[in-house]
């Protein structure tokens, strides 16, 4: 499985991103997927995970009403609509396969990773 991450960039702050990942390859088994997120020094931090069938989702405290996950799975795609963006969300984004059906908010319970895509909020 090969995940594509892509729709990062720089926006002021209470600016909007819409972050995309698209799965390709042995996608047909029921999966669950989160986006985590990494500032320089920091560790991996969990942001938001989705069941296969949509729901339910879970987000971090610090995202919750500000950020939405959604999937399309006609399209093996995952997204993240991410609203009223604040410096502090200033990190690479990354998208994740999930071992299981539901997600998880550990970085060890996924299988696959994307590459990456940087997100830059100015103040």
């Amino acid at each position: 499985v090969q995940l594509q991450a892509s729709g990062g960039g720089l926006v002021q702050a209470g600016g909007s991103l819409r972050l995309s990942c698209a799965a390709s390859g042995r996608t047909s088994s029921n999966y669950g997927m989160g986006w985590f997120r990494q500032a320089p020094g920091k560790e991996r931090e969990f942001v938001a995970h989705i069941a296969w069938s949509g729901s339910p989702t879970t987000y971090v405290e610090s995202v919750k009403g500000r950020f939405t996950i959604s999937r399309d799975n006609a399209k093996n795609t995952v997204y993240l609509q991410m609203n009223s963006l604040k410096p502090e969300d200033t990190a690479v984004y990354y998208c994740a396969w999930s071992r299981n059906t539901w997600g998880s908010d550990e970085v060890d319970e996924y299988l696959y990773w994307g590459q990456g895509t940087q997100v830059t909020v100015s103040s």
